[in-house]
């Protein structure tokens, strides 16, 4: 004959039940569900834009032009939620500034590689100032970087 075993019901059991039963119950609810109202473009807290900057692959950020331009080979991807051109330019050693054509946004966030930082400041409305430093030093590198305007 067959030993059945019983799991005691401790109040942490009955919780833990509770809460896995109300958690798919909900999933299944909320995939029952559509969502109608799609999130504007350009909408206050949408990503507004994105440059991930690389400069050009056989000659490196170094010789990004001092003037803008939305040449292809500089970019690993980017995006403009009002459909325009995204714009880079090499202002000095280590410093860039990105513009996003017709953009409203005034504040931006940006990253570099592993082993370099990037300060980001606002310097006009869809324009922003990019300085890539080496990691723990406070001279400026010329580096690939991404930027991201919200």
């Amino acid at each position: 004959m067959a030993r059945t075993r019983h799991i005691p019901l401790t109040p942490a059991t009955v919780i833990a039940l509770i809460a896995l039963f109300f958690a798919l119950g909900g999933s299944a609810f909320a995939i029952g569900q559509r969502a109608e109202v799609a999130q504007q473009r350009c909408a206050n807290g949408a990503v507004r834009g994105i440059a991930w900057v690389t400069g050009d692959p056989s000659a490196g950020a170094a010789n990004i032009p001092d003037s803008f331009t939305s040449n292809k080979k500089l970019f690993g991807r980017v995006f403009n939620c009002t459909g325009r051109a995204v714009q880079v330019r090499r202002v000095a050693q280590g410093t860039f500034e990105v513009r996003f054509v017709g953009n409203t946004a005034t504040s931006a966030v940006g990253s570099a590689t592993a082993d370099s930082y990037a300060d980001v400041e606002p310097v006009g409305t869809g324009v922003f100032r990019v300085t890539v430093h080496p990691a723990g030093r406070d001279d400026k590198a010329d580096s690939g970087f991404t930027v991201v305007a919200v």
